[in-house]
């Protein structure tokens, strides 16, 4: 009993985008020519893939943008200024008790008037300063200690100032925006300077 030959269905050309029948299962190419196009799509697919990736990440990133509130952007701007803050300061140590600046604790920028009570100093450099996270968090700043070392840092005229301010304005998010990027911008010139210093 003779077995009918099995016919070899054809294939889409990987190269060309012809038909054809295949001698193997696992032929791509119709030709020598077009095998030589499809060994090279491999490094051609990698560099298209990364371009669509970057471009789909900016795509997210653009659309988290739209997402922010001003809250948000108030919370990037303290990050920034607070990391200024903590580096202006490195040669000091805390503002609200004698841990030296040596101390190998957690340091935080500490408010002497605080975000709650006064938002409108919330970016003030005057009312920021290195704290050590004990007086900063369990002590509220402890500020019994912190006014008259503020006092003999900036001097009496700007305490009092900062104590009898009671503006409102309200930071708009143009204005929030520069304020991150003006500090972050100073504060990795503080840190080149700091490390230059160092070596």
């Amino acid at each position: 009993m003779k077995t009918a030959l099995k016919e070899v269905k054809q294939k889409t050309c990987k190269g060309c985008g012809g038909k054809f029948r295949p001698s193997l299962s696992t032929q791509k190419a119709c030709s020598v020519k077009c095998a030589m196009v499809v060994a090279k799509q491999p490094a051609n697919l990698k560099v298209a893939r990364k371009a669509i990736d970057q471009r789909e990440r900016s795509e997210i990133k653009v659309r988290k943008e739209k997402l922010k509130t001003r809250a948000d952007y108030a919370r990037e701007a303290q990050a920034a200024i607070n990391r200024y803050v903590r580096l202006r300061d490195a040669h000091l140590g805390c503002i609200s008790c004698d841990k030296p600046d040596s101390w190998q604790g957690q340091w935080h920028c500490s408010h002497f008037r605080s975000v709650g009570a006064a938002p409108h100093l919330r970016f003030n450099l005057w009312n920021m300063n290195k704290s050590c996270s004990a007086c900063n968090n369990f002590l509220s700043g402890n500020i019994m200690a912190y006014r008259p070392a503020l006092i003999e840092k900036i001097g009496q005229d700007k305490v009092d100032w900062l104590e009898c301010n009671q503006s409102s304005p309200r930071h708009d998010i143009p204005y929030l925006k520069r304020l991150k990027a003006v500090f972050t911008k100073k504060a990795r010139r503080l840190e080149a300077r700091i490390q230059c210093n160092a070596a």
